[in-house]
């Protein structure tokens, strides 16, 4: 772009790329310092992970009530004789905002046999979809790319047997091709789980386990 008559080369011209980052420079001024805990609350009602707040949970929702609350722990890979020490650790959120489903997030990362953090874990966020006729759909994408389409049922008031209908991944994604999980709640009152893989070249076998504490909710 050719400079207007009288123009000071060290002003950028209207309309051209030293104009746009000098704009989006004075656009960050107001956000730089600002993270997601400083943003606004949304013009909604918030999720909940707990059945005693507002908005109530949906009647779809009852059956799977057991499942809302923030969940933390430790948990171990694959299913070796006498291994008991922790893998990862994990946080598990489960909540709601009133309609007919239940919220999903997992967050997990890598333990040293010590106990000590060693890096990052899996990611997963998806939805628990309870069906008039007693179903359940569970709809997870996860980090690594992969998305699976789980359907089941419950075994009791406090334990749901899932395995997937569909798997999609992309081509950098492990070549899982199919999956179970088994959730529930302990006597205890923990939310255990023992999820199993099968990959393109490998059969069904257990992948993860683990034992979460409930911490809200």
């Amino acid at each position: 772009m050719v400079p207007p008559p009288g123009h000071s080369p060290a002003t950028p011209i209207p309309g051209s790329g030293d104009a746009a980052i000098v704009a989006a420079e004075i656009r960050a001024e107001a956000t730089r310092a600002l993270d997601i805990a400083d943003v606004p609350p949304l013009p909604i009602p918030a999720d909940t992970a707990n059945v005693r707040a507002r908005p109530g949970l949906h009647p779809d929702c009852q059956p799977l009530l057991p499942l809302l609350g923030v969940w933390r722990g430790v948990g171990r890979f694959g299913n070796e004789p006498g291994e008991n020490d922790p893998q990862f650790g994990q946080q598990v959120v489960i909540s709601h905002d009133g309609r007919p489903f239940l919220r999903y997030e997992s967050v997990s990362w890598l333990l040293d046999p010590d106990g000590s953090v060693r890096g990052l874990g899996s990611r997963e966020l998806g939805f628990f979809r309870p069906q008039p006729d007693g179903s359940i759909e569970l709809m997870v994408a996860h980090a690594e790319g992969r998305i699976e389409l789980f359907y089941g049922r419950a075994r009791s008031a406090a334990a749901w047997a899932l395995s997937t209908d569909a798997a999609l991944r992309t081509p950098t994604a492990p070549p899982v091709v199919g999956a179970t999980r088994l959730i529930g709640i302990t006597p205890d009152g923990k939310l255990a789980y023992v999820e199993e893989r099968a990959h393109s070249d490998i059969e069904l076998a257990p992948h993860s386990s683990a034992a979460l504490d409930r911490i809200a909710g």
